[in-house]
């Protein structure tokens, strides 16, 4: 379920900005590696800082990725043998034990990749001597946009129980 409908403006103007990002990214990535080849397949070089470049988007493009496909509700879920083997009641009591499960590897993935980030920041990168710890400094500003998104939808789902006739059970289905 895209989530992105019932977030508060703020919430969604997060979700439009990353979008915004993402496309930007993705079109720098996209260019830089075509002009890249172009150039080295006419002109017989290549331009050195355009593999920094590209290896950063790609980096922080994965991870503000996740937090997109955690607004609409995106990430993949296998529910065919819980909805087979569990009640109703079971589904629902194991899609907030994931949830909670979720949340607490997120906040890990945080922590973590602030310490990575922190320990690597004196590092440079080869051409253009950008901090090695901004590179990794895309995990752990990912997760935590990916966890702002998480938590509402978690309490989203809380507050809007599942259909009974609804063809997915993920939670995202809103009782009218």
């Amino acid at each position: 379920m895209d989530y992105r409908t019932h977030y508060p403006a703020a919430l969604r103007a997060l979700s439009h900005l990353i979008d915004g990002a993402l496309a930007l990214g993705g079109f720098a990535i996209i260019a830089l590696v075509f002009c890249n080849a172009s150039l080295r397949g006419f002109a017989g070089f290549d331009l050195a800082w355009s593999l920094e470049v590209t290896s950063f988007l790609l980096l922080w493009s994965t991870f503000i990725g996740c937090a997109a496909a955690a607004a609409r509700g995106a990430h993949m879920r296998v529910t065919e043998i819980a909805e087979h083997l569990l009640s109703r009641s079971g589904r629902r009591a194991l899609a907030i034990a994931i949830d909670v499960v979720i949340a607490v590897l997120l906040v890990t993935l945080i922590y973590t990749g602030i310490n990575i980030s922190a320990h690597t920041w004196a590092q440079k990168t080869t051409v253009l001597y950008w901090p090695v710890g901004l590179l990794y400094a895309s995990m752990p500003a990912g997760m935590a946009l990916t966890l702002v998104f998480h938590v509402f939808n978690f309490w989203f789902d809380i507050r809007n129980p599942v259909l009974p006739d609804a063809a997915h059970s993920d939670g995202g289905e809103v009782r009218r």
